[in-house]
């Protein structure tokens, strides 16, 4: 029996990266799982991939800066499983880059409605039904960029993740007595579609993997097994916290 047998979760920005690692985890820990992001053909395949398994998922592409969305992944699961147990708020960009003193202010709004505004339309959405059948655990993807060191030319980035950890406090906050948790993890740099845009040359992955104690970038894999730890009754009395993944980083200094 996995450790998310009878549980249904959602999971936003689940085509690639650390979201659809977690997806898969999740569905071979039993969780039935409905996947969201923007790209239809990468959730169908993702589908395909746990049917195949032996697990149960469902798809819906959207924008989670949508409302509308963040309501209809909710009705999804409902709908098809009964409940909802976990949701895993991961979707993000990284935002426009550059020199603060040139970011458009479409830039820097695209970021906060993306990486923090979607999480809390989510997280509205999800605990309200959640509250429902007793309680629940709700994570999202900030970062430790912003929260124990930033890099220049990420200010709506680390601005909008860093916020997230905000929302987290308030939330656990919130709903603790009610039964819901609410946790933040803050992956250092892990080895994705976001991070190889990031860092596209061979110096530039170089310096980012030395400012990591363990001299390496995660795996995608190795979020999704925090994620889950989050999401698992394991982590029955932790909420409210901002959980550094991040290899060391934060205390490195060689």
């Amino acid at each position: 029996m996995g450790r998310l047998s009878g549980k249904t979760a959602i999971v936003t920005g689940a085509s690639s990266g650390i979201g659809r690692a977690t997806a898969l985890l999740f569905a071979a820990e039993g969780a039935r799982v409905v996947v969201g992001a923007r790209r239809a053909s990468e959730l169908d395949q993702l589908v395909s991939e746990i049917h195949a398994a032996g697990g149960e998922a469902a798809a819906l592409a959207g924008d989670v800066r949508s409302e509308d969305y963040a309501r209809a992944l909710v009705a999804l699961a409902v709908e098809r499983y009964g409940r909802l147990d976990i949701a895993f708020n991961n979707a993000g960009t990284l935002g426009e880059g550059g020199p603060s003193t040139e970011v458009s202010e479409t830039g820097w709004s695209d970021a906060i409605a993306i990486n923090l505004t979607g999480a809390f339309l989510g997280a509205k959405h999800q605990i309200a039904q959640m509250l429902r059948n007793g309680g629940g655990s709700v994570i999202f993807t900030s970062t430790f960029v912003g929260y124990t060191f930033a890099f220049p030319g990420v200010a709506a980035y680390a601005a909008s993740k860093s916020g997230l950890i905000g929302l987290t406090q308030a939330l656990a906050a919130e709903f603790g007595p009610q039964g819901v948790r609410v946790n933040a993890i803050l992956p250092g740099a892990v080895d994705t579609e976001m991070y190889r845009t990031m860092n596209d040359t061979a110096e530039s992955q170089s310096f980012i993997t030395n400012l990591h104690a363990l001299k390496r970038v995660a795996k995608p894999e190795e979020l999704a097994r925090s994620v889950l730890y989050l999401a698992s009754d394991d982590s029955a009395f932790v909420t409210g916290t901002a959980s550094l993944v991040d290899g060391g980083a934060s205390i490195t200094r060689t």
